[in-house]
């Protein structure tokens, strides 16, 4: 049974008793609607997942965060329990993102995202700082493809259209199975680890984007320009994984233009670091708030 409550469709609680967990949709443009499921009491702590996978990325990260914060994950528009894209309606992930901190009453928040989740959290570091408490964006950070304001062309299109006739010939199980292969690739010890929850989230995906002509959905070019421009002071960290312990500079772009930014790199572990790596990474992402609080 759903019931309707002050504009936000609740769903479920799951307990949890003293911290449930609520599970909810609110509304967004384009008549779509995100699902969100929030846990915890505090200064409000925001995960944004990676392309292909849902809120389900977040399982060992969710109830640790939740002790000391207010955490919230969601699925964006297009993936998990959330509402579908179109190829003619535009709007961005960080659109939805702000969307939802609107409709919790949640004016800034701590933001971590990890590939395509980093994709958006550099995209709101660049364009709403001042929503921002802090940023973590591991494997990812802001992309430098066109944003919104410049729309496929023809040439774009024509070649988005051989891409996704080559991609049904192939077959979409294929591509799945590959591209899983893709994240976990550069993983370490544990890498086989992840493989089968990689596997049901990338299972239960519909595969919408690579088989259609998806609209701009991140600020990318125009969000390099800002972050240039403005050189915000959210405090802002960058992971990237190192499995092969090799110890190579890791010094992002991103850090030139964010004077409170640092960068790690992460042992033992490869793009899906959160997963492979939960421990560290859970260890790594809270200690940087707790300093952030000190300075």
């Amino acid at each position: 049974m759903k019931y309707a409550l002050w504009g936000i469709l609740i769903i479920s609680i799951l307990c949890g008793c003293n911290n449930p967990i609520t599970g909810a949709y609110i509304p967004t443009s384009g008549d779509g609607q995100i699902y969100y499921e929030e846990k915890g009491k505090g200064e409000p702590l925001i995960l944004l997942h990676g392309h292909s996978l849902d809120t389900r990325m977040w399982d060992l990260q969710f109830d640790e965060f939740a002790k000391h914060y207010r955490t919230i994950r969601f699925d964006f528009r297009g993936y998990g329990k959330s509402s579908k894209q179109s190829e003619t309606f535009q709007f961005t992930h960080l659109d939805d993102l702000l969307t939802l901190m609107d409709s919790l009453h949640i004016d800034k928040a701590h933001v971590v995202g990890l590939s395509m989740g980093a994709f958006v959290a550099g995209d709101m570091v660049a364009m709403n700082p001042e929503r921002m408490l802090s940023c973590v964006m591991a494997s990812g950070g802001i992309r430098s493809v066109p944003g919104p304001s410049e729309p496929m062309d023809d040439k774009e299109k024509d070649k988005r259209d051989k891409e996704i006739a080559e991609l049904i010939a192939k077959g979409v199980d294929t591509y799945k199975r590959e591209w899983l292969e893709v994240l976990i690739s550069d993983g370490g010890s544990r890498r086989e680890e992840i493989r089968d929850p990689l596997w049901e989230m990338i299972e239960d995906w519909d595969a919408w984007q690579p088989l259609h002509k998806e609209v701009r959905m991140f600020w990318a070019k125009e969000a390099w320009k800002l972050l240039e421009e403005k050189r915000p002071i959210v405090f802002t960290l960058m992971l990237k994984g190192d499995a092969k312990g090799e110890g190579k500079p890791y010094h992002p772009r991103e850090l030139e233009y964010l004077p409170n930014g640092t960068a790690i790199l992460m042992p033992d572990c490869g793009h899906m670091m959160n997963m492979e790596q939960p421990e560290l990474f859970n260890h790594t992402v809270l200690n940087f708030l707790k300093e952030r609080k000190l300075k």
